[in-house]
Parts: C-alpha cells; sequence; structure tokens
C-alpha cells in the first residue's frame, strides 16, 4: 500500500533544494508533524556522509541506502554550523520517561518517510541498510528474513537471519537515543512528534546488536561507536536529528561533537 502523495512536503523540498545542495546535503521528501526543520537540515532520511536512506515502497528496490562514506569537509562546516544553532543546557530529570511516550515501537502509522506504507519501521530499516535481503513470501515485499550488514558501528560484516536467537544480532538503533531525546526537550513534545522521532529513517540505523546495547542512552559526550571512521558521520547525524527537533545539547556533548566535526575538515 504505497504512501499517499502529500503536496506540501514535495512543495518544501522543491523551495529548500538548492539551499541543501549548497551544504552537500541531498533533499528528499517528508518531515516529521510540528517539527519543521531548519534551513541546513535535510527533509527526510539523509545524513551527511551517507547515501540517501529513503525508505520506499515494500516490494520495490530501493534505489539508495545508507552508508558508511565518511562525512566531506563541506557537510562537517554545515553540521558544525547547524550545532551552534543548538541550545546549550543542562538535563532535565527523567521522571515520566518511558518507552511507550514515543509511541508504539516501530509503528507504521506516522508521518515520516516509510510512514504508511504496510511496513514496519525495523523491517523498513532492514531493507534500506541490508544488502542480499530476502524477503518473506506473503508480506508484500516487507518482512526480512535475511541479508548482510555493513555494521557502521563496528566496521564488520553481519550476517543477518530472522529468528528468536538470532535477530538480537542486528538491532535497529535510535542515533539520538529515546532517554536523551527526553531529558533534552521531547519532554516538550508532542506524543506525535515523539513518535515521529522515534520511527523517523534519519535518526534510525541497523547496527551491531552488541554495540547498540552497549551504548544505552549515552550521547556523543560519553559514547561514540568504535569505528572511528563513521564517528564525524554518527555526530552529525545526532545535530540533524535534534535540529529538526528542537532538542537541545549539553555544554560536554557540543564540545565532543565540534571537536569531532572539526577533525573531518
Amino acid at each position: 500500500m504505497p504512501r499517499p502523495t502529500r503536496l506540501s512536503h514535495a512543495f518544501a523540498a522543491s523551495a529548500l533544494t538548492a539551499l541543501l545542495a549548497g551544504c552537500g546535503f541531498p533533499a528528499l521528501t517528508a518531515t516529521s508533524p510540528g517539527a519543521q526543520p531548519h534551513a541546513s537540515t535535510t527533509i527526510d532520511g539523509t545524513v551527511p556522509g551517507s547515501a540517501s536512506s529513503t525508505v520506499g515502497t515494500p516490494g520495490a528496490a530501493d534505489s539508495t541506502r545508507t552508508s558508511t562514506a565518511l562525512t566531506t569537509p563541506a557537510q562537517a562546516r554545515a553540521a558544525l554550523a547547524q550545532l551552534d544553532r543548538l541550545p546549550v543546557k543542562g538535563r532535565a530529570p527523567k521522571t515520566g520517561y518511558a518507552r511507550d511516550r514515543f509511541g508504539p515501537s516501530w509503528t507504521d502509522d506516522v508521518d515520516v518517510a516509510g510512514g504508511h506504507n504496510g511496513c514496519d519501521t525495523r523491517n523498513d530499516v532492514l531493507r534500506r541498510d541490508l544488502t542480499d535481503e530476502r524477503l518473506k513470501p506473503g508480506t508484500h515485499g516487507c518482512v526480512v528474513l535475511s541479508g548482510r550488514l555493513a555494521d557502521p558501528y563496528t566496521g564488520r560484516v553481519i550476517a543477518f537471519e530472522r529468528g528468536a536467537s538470532t535477530s538480537s544480532k542486528v538491532q535497529i538503533d535510535h542515533v539520538v537515543a529515546l532517554g536523551d531525546a527526553w531529558v533534552k526537550g521531547a519532554q516538550q513534545l508532542t506524543p506525535a512528534q515523539r513518535t515521529a522521532l522515534a520511527n523517523d529513517p534519519l535518526n534510525l540505523l541497523a547496527v551491531d546488536g552488541p554495540t547498540n546495547s552497549a551504548k544505552r542512552d549515552s550521547d556523543a559526550a560519553s559514547w561514540l561507536p568504535p569505528n572511528r571512521a563513521f564517528r564525524c558521520t554518527y555526530v552529525a547525524r545526532q545535530v540533524a536529528v535534534k535540529a529538526r527537533y528542537h532538542l537541545w545539547v549539553t555544554g560536554a556533548e557540543k564540545a565532543q561533537t565540534a571537536r569531532l566535526l572539526a577533525s573531518c575538515r
């Protein structure tokens, strides 16, 4: 069931194309409800230093996939400028945090890229990020049974096999962890905006399961991917997510992020 065309989103994408291209950000088509991106933010699941991460209709070949390409100097400069526009505050209390404050896990009922396409968000991201994937018959090209992941966090290639004891080898990470988002402004978002944040392809990566578990709710000041080559892209993506959803950073987080982005220039 393809996603309905949204003329307002298409118009916004067209209007920003020239500006985004000048910053090295490919422009796509969707934005999150009520969370308007800043001018230098991509407007879909695209991240500096990676391929476009459009999530297409299940069953159709995705033309682009997330990659572990390094952030370019122009993208690093754009991310640094965007970082400087983020508010700097301390963490709010974690009181009231629960996963369900960000909506049902991997819901398709969300107005971000891949929403309303008849496939849950987890399988959308697996289809986007895995190669050589094998899809389950009778699921309209939705459910991924197996594939290969070039894991951005470790730099290893991981074989994915769907199953009770094997699926957890590949997990879908929230690049900005939901617990971190909660204490840096997400408490002030509407339920629909938090659900969008939890299912937005911009904030999601298929990664090595144990490495993702070790990250927990850490921000850039306390955790970075072991794969050093991906760190610039990782923090640039966190900046883009926080800008889109009007979240803030701590002083230590900003300093670490700025240091990494400066090294990519």
